[in-house]
């Protein structure tokens, strides 16, 4: 259990953070910016789920965000900690099994997708850019393989996620291409 009764401690002043196991690292290292990115991600879907206001996808979402958390103590633990919380593969198939169960009711594709629509969509579509970026940046920091799995696996639940709460599809904005101007 997390027990905080004080949230600054000025052990990041200078700039450096803590890791799992005591040891403190640069706050500009790739490792950093792939915990940061986990963490915008995050808040990302926070705001999807307030702009869903209930309905589905939410409650899958709520289990993203903690395993979004797990995510971040993984990046945080240097690897060979016994009994450190990591992304495993069941939290990957999870995932792939809502895929899945989305993507059942969606009308297929024949143009790529615009990121908008409906509010919860357009949110969840800029959920999935931060979580490409999240993406990115664990690559950069040489994550374990389970958390790349993840992430992209989550970016691919989050795009058919907004497409189903654009009416299954059908409210989708496609993209057609050379209409900009």
């Amino acid at each position: 259990m997390v027990r905080l009764n004080k949230i600054y401690t000025r052990t990041g002043d200078a700039g450096t953070t803590g890791l799992v196991d005591g040891s403190r690292v640069s706050k500009a290292e790739p490792l950093m910016a792939a915990i940061g990115d986990v963490d915008e991600a995050n808040s990302a879907i926070g705001v999807a789920i307030a702009a869903l206001a209930g309905q589905a996808p939410a409650a899958t979402l709520l289990a993203i965000q903690n395993d979004l958390f797990d995510c971040g103590a993984d990046l945080a633990t240097p690897p060979g900690i016994d009994g450190a919380l990591r992304i495993v593969s069941a939290q990957v198939a999870r995932l792939e099994t809502a895929i899945d169960a989305l993507n059942a009711d969606l009308t297929p594709l024949t143009s790529f997708v615009l990121p908008g629509g409906h509010a919860g969509a357009a949110a969840l579509h800029l959920a999935r850019a931060i979580t490409r970026r999240a993406e990115r940046s664990a690559v950069a920091a040489q994550a374990g393989a389970e958390v790349l799995a993840y992430l992209n696996r989550l970016s691919d639940y989050l795009f058919v996620a907004a497409r189903w709460v654009n009416g299954r599809g059908a409210d989708d904005v496609l993209w057609v291409p050379g209409s900009g101007g």
